[in-house]
């Protein structure tokens, strides 16, 4: 890879819909990284086919799918709906799940990139969570066929993907492992091009940039230490990155407020990391001019930015949440909480402290659990010796009927139904009832008041690459 020609700044890929379509397009055409989020981006699609929200554009990017019986059996599935929060529900990943999500979840993948790269030339990369396994592969392979340039994974070891970019470039099948608990071997959960044409004539695909997003050197180390597993790049992501964070090397420490304690192990040691001559860009509070510098100072290409980009007008989060924490932020009467108990993953997970959202101990307990979306489910081995499925975040009764323990309920959060409500998509649960939305940033979130013009409540992606870049910045439509 010619780190010459790399691009200086990567747009993350944050939660459910928030790295839209129009903010990976905006900072692409300055000749930037432009991400969308592949995360459960099937049933945002769905919802937003039913909601009428950019309908058109989808159903003409829908038109370019290859495989275009595919296509028409999800527009007449998903009809727009009267009541426009009461959405068709999408069916849950498993497994055996049957053809008609896999479908869907492959176009959907296929639209977001599609649309993404529309009206310019530059890159657009895809961001996906190793936690959410059941999904990568088709999720992978509508990206490409979508011509997706790079494919980002946290979250979990993704040393995989670069063998399975490999294999879809060729349309050959491609495997991953998915632990199921309860077996001593892992499954093996492949997908095969081939036969889900069902023979139909197959494009030509590129192979994609793969870029490891990890919190340490070992990991690094790990991943390039194999020719199978090394991939082209990494992003080095520092524990004050929104979303979910790695969680302290070695015994755990919490702070006063319940927070966990980062220390020396969990420093990131450059000088190896430089010696293994592969391109790295670090994140986690990056989102600044003088941070961009140091950045490049301690060997890095440029940075990845979320937080700063997640509140800009481009972003997918809905607009009066992004002007509601903002006017906080002026008022002084916001924070973010690194929560050790939120996400159903176990991994640590930074939530802002908003009224009316699940960070309000009233509105989490008044919420009554369901488990309805499905994405964060871990596959179990049931007595009867078939596979389950649960997640922390369900009805307690549930999850210990399956096995679960109780205490890994305490605290948890339906990440899956916050992070879609917090990107417009909120389900209508009854009459007076609808689900309340997580909110999720880096610890550096006061920082994006300084983006805004004044008497501004919002700014827009390119204030924030002016304000990082400064006299580098060159307004261009790459």
């Amino acid at each position: 890879m010619n780190k010459q020609n790399l691009p200086k700044i990567i747009q993350g890929g944050m939660g459910i819909g928030v790295s839209s379509v129009e903010l990976a397009r905006t900072i692409s055409k300055q000749g930037y990284l432009g991400v969308v989020s592949g995360t459960a981006v099937a049933t945002s699609l769905t919802r937003k086919l039913q909601s009428l929200k950019g309908r058109k554009k989808i159903v003409d990017a829908m038109k370019q799918f290859p495989f275009q019986d595919m296509a028409t059996r999800i527009l007449e599935t998903y009809q727009p709906s009267i009541k426009l929060s009461k959405y068709k529900l999408t069916p849950m990943p498993s497994i055996d799940q049957k053809d008609a999500l896999t479908e869907l979840i492959v176009v959907a993948n296929f639209v977001e990139v599609y649309l993404a790269k529309q009206g310019h030339k530059g890159l657009i990369g895809i961001n996906l969570l190793e936690k959410i396994q059941i999904p990568t592969l088709p999720s992978i392979y509508g990206a490409m066929l979508a011509g997706v340039d790079y494919v980002l994974m946290g979250a979990g070891i993704p040393k995989y993907i670069p063998e399975v970019l490999r294999q879809f470039s060729k349309h050959q099948v491609a495997s991953m492992p998915i632990k199921i608990i309860g077996d001593e071997k892992p499954y093996t959960y492949t997908f095969d091009p081939i036969s889900f044409s069902h023979g139909q004539i197959l494009p030509k695909l590129h192979k994609p940039k793969f870029l490891a997003i990890i919190s340490s050197t070992t990991l690094a180390l790990h991943l390039y230490k194999n020719i199978e597993t090394r991939p082209d790049g990494f992003i080095v992501e520092a524990p004050i990155a929104g979303g979910h964070n790695a969680p302290p090397r070695g015994k755990l420490q919490v702070s006063n407020t319940g927070e966990p304690i980062y220390g020396k192990k969990d420093e990131v040691d450059f000088e190896k990391l430089k010696a293994l001559d592969l391109p790295f860009w670090l994140a986690g509070g990056y989102g600044h001019h003088k941070a961009f510098i140091h950045a490049q100072k301690l060997g890095a290409i440029g940075i990845q930015v979320g937080t700063a980009f997640a509140f800009s007008k481009e972003s997918g989060m809905a607009k009066h949440l992004k002007e509601r924490i903002i006017d906080a932020l002026k008022k002084g009467i916001t924070k973010v909480k690194t929560d050790l108990l939120a996400s159903p993953t176990g991994f640590p997970f930074k939530v802002v402290d908003l009224e009316e959202s699940v960070s309000k101990d009233d509105v989490y307990k008044s919420r009554k659990r369901i488990c309805d979306i499905g994405y964060l489910r871990e596959p179990y081995r049931m007595e009867n010796g078939k596979i389950g499925y649960r997640c922390p975040s369900e009805p307690v009764s549930s999850y210990v009927k399956k096995g679960g323990k109780i205490e890994d309920t305490i605290g948890r959060k339906c990440l899956c139904n916050g992070l879609m409500s917090a990107a417009g998509f909120a389900q209508t649960k009854t009459a007076d009832q609808m689900e309340p939305p997580i909110i999720t940033a880096g610890d550096d979130l006061l920082y994006i008041l300084n983006f805004l013009k004044p008497g501004k409540r919002l700014y827009s992606a390119i204030d924030v690459l002016k304000e990082i870049l400064r006299n580098q910045f060159k307004q261009m439509i790459y």
